[in-house]
């Protein structure tokens, strides 16, 4: 089961439960119910279980793409000629 979309599509306690039980084998999240996800909750103990800190769908090119394009933006409204305008 993986879940990076929203996180109450899926019952936490059940999935964990789920988990614990071995109904399945396994299991990747990267959105929770409160993030950041509590030091005490019982997904950081379970040793079939991915988590990721709300980012599991950023890759490097992500970043390089996303920081150019603020830097871009940044020089271009300081040189005076904005770029991306918003109408």
């Amino acid at each position: 089961m993986i879940n990076t979309s929203r996180a109450p599509i899926v019952d936490q306690d059940a999935l964990a439960d789920a988990l614990r039980s071995g109904r399945i084998a396994g299991a990747a999240v990267d959105v929770y119910e409160t993030e950041p996800l509590p030091p005490d909750h019982p997904y950081r103990t379970l040793p079939n279980l991915l988590a990721t800190p709300h980012l599991g769908y950023v890759a490097e090119n992500n970043y390089r793409t996303f920081y150019r394009g603020a830097v871009e933006d940044i020089e271009a409204f300081l040189s005076g000629e904005p770029i991306r305008k918003l109408n």
